[in-house]
């Protein structure tokens, strides 16, 4: 927060001399490494999904072709009826990206959902590194040097390309330091109302691309400007009223702005109230994790996740610069209120990480942690992943990273005594500055290559995935679905079985409606379930493809089938290559009737049985 009385705070806004070239570096290494660390996917942009989740990588490539979509349609963002046919998909109630799909759409019309995926998720970890650097550089830190590896920490930290494995909404944190900023500035005499409308617009198209960072930054905010009200309680009051009038203006355009979409989110069609046993409130935070090599780093081994277990990599700092966090806390605590906020950041989001049983090596045991005490039925609690708060501290080891090298730096440049900020008069000495430690930038330098060069991201993994038939690319389905009907792909794509025939619709443009998908609905009991509820003739489906052998069939279940294909509205049943694809064909040949071979797929017109 802004205050005039303490240096220690900001401890600088550094004049604008010569920052082109520095700063350009500076972003040019970010694109770099963020091409870098999707090199997998330009091998053969067009044929590979990632390793690690490769139904995540196929939703996403889906979103692209929805923004798409609704452009070229001109319908509406915030629902969808090309899959799920015919109940839709209420986008506003899922990971849709929309901040990001529709400004990209004419990209995505020229380039493909294929392309834009994975030239966007280069692009969103340099951006996320960019606007951590202008954050840095220009409030906190006067070394660019320290603002570059905080930046490129922030960008690039373990946790956050863990999440590039297939969900680049955890990747798009470029609003993120913006949003810090201009909270932090709410106190400035005689802005309240600029910076006001300035958060509030950022607030409101955050909610566009993540939501769940939304409400993280939101907290560690909080968090900040407690910790900085206990020990600047003169300064805060004074400010207070300044504060609270910014807030309220971002507040009510952030409300104002997003109204319509956040009443659609929750009341809207295909809405749902929390999810379904609150399945994520239980995954907390491995305490080995935290000394752990990321799996996606130069030092990681996959094998390690065999003992703690398989779980979101958010932390996984490695020992080393645990360490030296621990070490710089030691260091700059004591003389620094910007690390002093750090090391409250730090505590209170890894205490609130560990969920709802302390978790050690792998092994849950009987302590129990914080989230213990804490009801899964309250609003937004249910749907909190305990393990991603760690995202928090993830962002204050970068803050931390920064302040280390930028007091090593002016340490060695002119001892411990502060400059005085841009455009204030010098404080009064209250002690001779000591003399200059040459040595401290190297050494300090040093200490944080060695605690990071380890966790120096890996190009993500990449597999090979069968390209979609000639038959849905060249536009052979076209005859066969009129407006108003569906096309049944087999299997019906859902979030276990079948996603590659969901890449049908997204590398079509969506041109035609399927049943099923990969997203989160309502139940019967308006819970949040994934994938839509399995019809009979789905579900028969999905254990054929599982056993490989073909079940005994009765009327009843030819009678469903008929009774499914109407409610899906089917025109037309399409089968393309598939491991099972033999017992598959048997199975609805069984249900519906002898296909015909269309080009490379099993074709069944389905308009006459069904009406």
């Amino acid at each position: 927060m802004t205050d005039p009385t303490s240096a220690e705070v900001e401890p600088t806004r550094r004049p604008r001399r010569r920052p082109a070239r520095a700063d350009l570096l500076a972003l040019g290494a970010y694109v770099v490494l963020g091409v870098f660390v999707c090199l997998n996917y330009w091998g053969d942009v067009t044929g590979r999904v990632s390793s690690h989740l490769p139904t995540d990588h196929s939703w996403f490539e889906w979103l692209f072709a929805h923004g798409a979509y609704s452009l070229r349609h001109l319908e509406n963002p915030l629902f969808t009826a090309r899959q799920n046919a015919p109940d839709g998909v209420n986008m506003m109630a899922n990971t849709s990206l929309l901040g990001v799909t529709l400004p990209l759409a004419p990209l995505t019309m020229l380039f493909g959902p294929q392309v834009m995926y994975a030239l966007y998720l280069g692009g969103a970890l340099a951006a996320t590194a960019g606007t951590a650097y202008w954050m840095l550089s220009r409030h906190l830190v006067r070394s660019r040097a320290a603002a570059f590896v905080g930046g490129a920490f922030l960008g690039f930290a373990p946790g956050i390309i863990h999440h590039a494995n297939g969900q680049p909404n955890f990747v798009s944190n470029f609003l993120l330091p913006l949003i810090v900023v201009r909270v932090l500035r709410l106190g400035e005499p005689g802005r309240w109302r600029r910076n006001g409308l300035a958060l509030g617009a950022l607030v409101a198209y955050q909610i566009f691309i993540n939501e769940e960072m939304l409400l993280l930054t939101a907290l560690a905010c909080l968090v900040v400007v407690l910790a900085y009200a206990v020990q600047r309680p003169r300064a805060t009051r004074a400010m207070a009223g300044t504060f609270l009038a910014g807030m309220g203006v971002a507040g009510g355009l952030a409300l104002t702005l997003t109204a319509y979409p956040i009443w659609f989110q929750f009341d809207g069609p295909q809405s749902y109230r929390g999810l379904q046993g609150g399945v994520f409130h239980n995954w907390g935070e491995d305490l080995v994790a935290f000394v752990t090599f990321a799996r996606d780093t130069w030092a990681g081994d996959p094998e390690v996740e065999k003992t703690i277990g398989l779980t979101e990599q958010n932390t996984w700092f490695g020992w080393p610069l645990v360490l030296l966090s621990l070490v710089a806390l030691v260091l700059l605590v004591r003389r620094s209120l910007a690390a002093r906020v750090v090391a409250v950041l730090v505590v209170v989001f890894t205490v609130a990480s560990i969920g709802p049983w302390v978790r050690f090596d792998g092994v849950e045991t009987d302590i129990p942690g914080p989230w213990s005490y804490v009801s899964d039925e309250l609003p937004l609690v249910e749907m909190m992943m305990p393990t991603r708060l760690a995202l928090v501290v993830a962002a204050a080891v970068g803050v931390l990273l920064a302040l280390f090298c930028d007091a090593a730096a002016r340490q060695a440049r002119a001892g411990l005594a502060p400059a005085p900020r841009a455009g204030e008069p010098a404080a009064a000495p209250v002690a001779p500055a000591a003399p200059r430690r040459r040595w401290l930038r190297p050494v300090g330098y040093a200490a944080v290559a060695l605690a990071l060069l380890p966790l120096f991201p890996r190009p993500l993994p990449a597999q090979q995935i069968d390209p979609p038939p000639h038959f849905i690319t060249a536009g052979g389905w076209r005859p066969y679905v009129p407006a108003g009907r569906t096309l049944v792909p087999v299997p019906i794509p859902s979030n276990v079985h079948g996603l590659p025939t969901l890449r049908w619709s997204a590398l079509t443009g969506q041109e035609f409606p399927i049943p099923g998908g990969y997203f989160i609905g309502p139940n019967e009991l308006g819970e949040g379930v994934f994938g839509a509820p399995n019809r009979p003739t789905s579900s028969l489906i999905y254990s054929t493809m599982d056993s490989g052998v073909l079940p005994a069939l009765t009327d009843e279940n030819r009678q469903q089938a008929v009774e499914d294909l109407r409610f899906w509205r089917a025109s037309v049943v399409v089968l393309g290559a598939h491991p099972r694809e033999a017992v598959l064909r048997e199975l609805v040949t069984a249900l519906i009737g002898p296909p015909q071979r269309v080009d490379d797929v099993w074709v069944w017109d389905v308009r006459a049985l069904v009406g």
